[in-house]
């Protein structure tokens, strides 16, 4: 069972902050190979969904208002699952938080989203739909996707 925690920036302690960041750079520059700069600033602005099992960070995503990533819409990413808790629904249980914890926080109800291509399909079946533009973000292609309740 996975324990959430929904933490504003100001509300994360320094360990915590270090298990985040490592936890994301595991996933996204050692695993998947992307070289970017996490540090993007837009953390400041996010609400950071943590999910935890028998204390160990597991499951990340940092959500947004609509204005604070996306223009008109909320939203959420840097959405991971540790590798080997892959293949156990938690990535469903991940987004199905995010969804949960946007519709609670913010009035929009469309979300939005930049999900990598090759995740489309994950995506559908949760309920989103690709609309607009497919294209290129830190080498790796991604498409627009949007949920509405």
């Amino acid at each position: 069972m996975i324990e959430w925690k929904e933490q504003r920036f100001s509300d994360i302690s320094t360990k915590e902050f270090y298990e985040i960041f490592k936890f994301r750079s595991e996933v996204f520059v050692v695993e998947q190979e992307i070289l970017y700069n996490d540090f993007d600033y837009k953390d400041y602005k996010a609400i950071h969904l943590s999910g935890f099992i028998n204390d160990k960070l597991m499951a990340y995503a940092r959500i947004f208002d609509k204005g604070d990533y996306y223009e008109n819409n909320p939203g959420f990413g840097r959405v991971a699952v540790e590798e080997k808790k892959r293949g156990n629904s938690y990535g469903k249980e991940l987004v199905k938080k995010c969804i949960e914890v946007c519709e609670k926080n913010f009035e929009t109800k469309e979300i939005k989203i930049s999900a990598q291509e090759y995740l489309e399909k994950f995506y559908l079946d949760l309920g989103f739909e690709f609309r607009g533009e497919r294209y290129m973000e830190d080498g790796i292609p991604h498409c627009a996707m949007y949920y509405n309740k």
